[in-house]
């Protein structure tokens, strides 16, 4: 492999001001744009030896054919004109928005001469102040029906209302109180605006003032022994109560933000968005991310915001996020001036600034990791959804085989993934996919036999698997196994080595057609057996999908297994301390409640326990904590056998 491209521009060219730099490809396509503090520093990184480069970072710069850059006099400039460009060219190899969906809003517009209140999915409408997102439509109409009885603004149709004034007749609404009728002059069409800004104030949060009001009517007019209208009010303020119900306090009434929380993988991100007004989530928003290029979370967190707050949306006064970016304070001004903007265009006072920061404790805290747990549970489904999409999971299978030049469709694959714990404990698994869908009534569980070594590791539980191959050929009926299908492809968790140790597993078998690969944690490439070079599903494709599901899907079912393990071996794990037996084991267990908390105790905590003395207590600890480590690949009993299959 080529040190580098051959179009590298002279190091001694490129500028170290700041700016803007555009990879192009052959036909002048704009593949990549990014910003720098010194373009110089930033653009040498692109041009080390390919080797050394990430495998996504590489592909770019050998699609590019050339690099430009633009200087400009600060980095907050930088983030502007890269603003504007990603916006011009749609560059494929910078993060890409799969948002399908269009939400719902409530929108007033108050910009009309007899402003009306619509539920709508179109952000354009001139004068008009928008508030949502909102995940249902349902949920917004609910509150509006009751939001009309506090505020009756005009909710028709500019045909229906045009009808009411020709015929000096109000519709439906008007007569049941929802609508003040400013079609038949019931009141005075300026009357009727300040009805729709007292609307749009209280959806923007001032919903305590209002509240407070109609009480102090209420009561007034009580007290005037004027009942009907007191009953009115009385009613408006449940009304307005049952409206409020439908958002949950979370914040101090005065906190207007925004909660940010990512969800990432090596692919794709999902982002949960919680708009909060008047201490109340007002509206949520999530969307999914495609990562082109390895992009580190704090960078990922620029290019949402810039995302979320688009054309016609601009931030609150304070936006929470899960990590800031390095230019955070370039990023704090972009926000204030879109927020600047934004309120200028609805003619609202006092821009003020958008503070930009990670929330650490409190309340405010718990609701960013509400907003985390919400983005990581949308990514899960993001991509159980897609891989159980028949369409994709036909095409995964036809891409897959392409890939790897498979003489026929992958449509049972084994994947192979290893744990253990510090060298010991090792355990195995084995997950099928077939037709791209799990058969977990198929996946299986190995005690590995005690080894140091990965690879040796993958070659036992491969010859156990192969082992049986001849007996599933035979036929349902005189297999002896618990295996259902030969299988066309065979996956190991790994590179090149463990890779090798499959195929010797399959050599020293006799096992023959049957295709082999490794899959690379870091990079998602494939590694077929003899080959110097990796196999690199294209990016968002549908096959990579698949491999990185039964990957995933491998490792959590060996974690699963492993830990199970470790509770059901704390007897066996404690056998060799001299006098402890069976029934002192059990008092240990029935002392702490749990394997974990006895895991946690000091020799002091131990001692405590009637019948062990300091000796004891300390030959617990010390055996307890020499199998500790982290959690990487596989240690049981020697010539413990394949386990019982576990009914998916």
């Amino acid at each position: 492999m080529a040190e580098t491209v051959s179009w590298r521009p002279k190091t001694g060219e490129i500028p170290t001001s700041p700016g803007v730099y555009r990879f192009r490809d052959p036909r002048g396509r704009v593949l990549y744009v990014g910003k720098a503090k010194n373009l110089r520093a930033r653009l040498s990184n692109y041009f080390q030896p390919l080797r050394a480069l990430h495998e996504r970072t590489r592909r770019m710069v050998l699609t590019a054919a050339s690099v430009e850059w633009t200087v400009v006099g600060t980095e907050f400039e930088a983030l502007q004109l890269e603003y504007s460009w990603i916006k011009e060219f749609s560059p494929p190899f910078n993060v890409q928005f799969r948002d399908d969906k269009s939400y719902p809003y409530l929108a007033i517009t108050l910009g009309d001469e007899v402003p009306r209140v619509l539920i709508t999915r179109n952000r354009k409408l001139k004068g008009a102040k928008y508030f949502g997102p909102y995940t249902k439509v349902w949920a917004i109409r609910e509150t509006l029906d009751l939001m009309l009885k506090v505020f009756p603004a005009r909710s028709c149709s500019d045909a229906t209302y045009r009808r009411a004034e020709l015929t000096g007749r109000p519709c439906l609404l008007g007569d049941i109180g929802k609508c003040a009728a400013p079609c038949v002059n019931r009141i005075p069409k300026e009357a009727h605006h300040a009805i729709a800004e007292d609307l749009a104030t209280f959806m923007g949060g001032g919903d305590q003032r209002f509240r407070g009001d109609l009480t102090k009517r209420m009561q007034e007019a009580s007290a005037a022994l004027n009942f009907e209208e007191a009953a009115r009010l009385r009613d408006a303020i449940g009304a307005m109560d049952a409206a409020l119900s439908k958002t949950a306090v979370v914040l101090r009434e005065d906190v207007d933000t925004d909660v940010f929380g990512i969800a990432d993988d090596e692919l794709a991100a999902s982002v949960q968005q919680f708009i909060v007004r008047g201490g109340r989530i007002r509206g949520t928003r999530s969307w999914v991310v495609d990562k082109e290029l390895d992009v580190g979370r704090g960078e990922l967190v620029e290019t949402v915001l810039r995302n979320a707050y688009d054309d016609d949306v601009y931030p609150p006064r304070e936006v929470l996020v899960p990590e800031l970016p390095d230019d955070a304070d370039e990023l704090a001004t972009w926000l204030s001036q879109r927020r600047a903007e934004g309120r200028e265009s609805e003619g609202l006072r006092g821009s003020g600034r958008t503070r930009l920061h990670v929330a650490e404790r409190g309340e405010k805290a718990a609701l960013a990791e509400t907003a985390a747990r919400n983005a990581a549970h949308a990514l899960m489904l993001y991509k159980t959804r897609r891989s159980a999409d028949f369409t994709a999971r036909s095409q995964a299978i036809a891409d897959l085989q392409d890939a790897l030049g498979l003489d026929e469709a992958p449509l049972r694959i084994e994947c192979f993934d290893v744990s253990h714990l510090s060298g010991t404990n090792v355990v195995a698994s084995m997950v099928v996919f077939e037709d791209g869908l799990p058969r977990k009534d198929q996946y299986r569980r190995f005690n590995v036999a005690s080894t140091t070594d990965d690879t040796d590791s993958i070659y036992q539980v491969l010859s156990r698997r192969v082992a049986h191959l001849d007996d599933e050929e035979a036929g349902p009926a005189q297999q002896g196994t618990r295996f259902a299908y030969r299988p066309n492809l065979l996956l190991v968790d790994g590179g090149q080595p463990q890779v090798a140790a499959a195929k010797r597993a399959l050599e020293d078998a006799g096992v023959t057609g049957v295709a082999l690969a490794g899959i690379a944690k870091r990079l998602e490439e494939l590694w077929q057996p003899d080959s110097d070079f990796p196999v690199i599903l294209p990016r968002n494709s549908d096959a990579l999908f698949l491999v990185q599901r039964l990957r995933d899907e491998a490792h959590r079912f060996a974690i699963t297994h492993q830990r199970t393990r470790r509770k059901r071996d704390i007897g066996s794990q404690l056998a060799d301390v001299p006098g402890l037996g069976e029934a002192r084991v059990k008092q240990l267990l029935k002392h702490f409640g749990s394997v974990a908390q006895l895991r946690r105790a000091t020799a002091e905590d131990v001692a405590d326990v009637p019948g062990f003395g300091p000796v004891l207590a300390a030959a617990v600890v010390d055996r307890l904590h020499q199998g500790e480590g982290g959690e990487g690949t596989a240690t049981p009993e020697v010539g413990e056998v394949l386990d019982a299959a576990i009914p998916g």
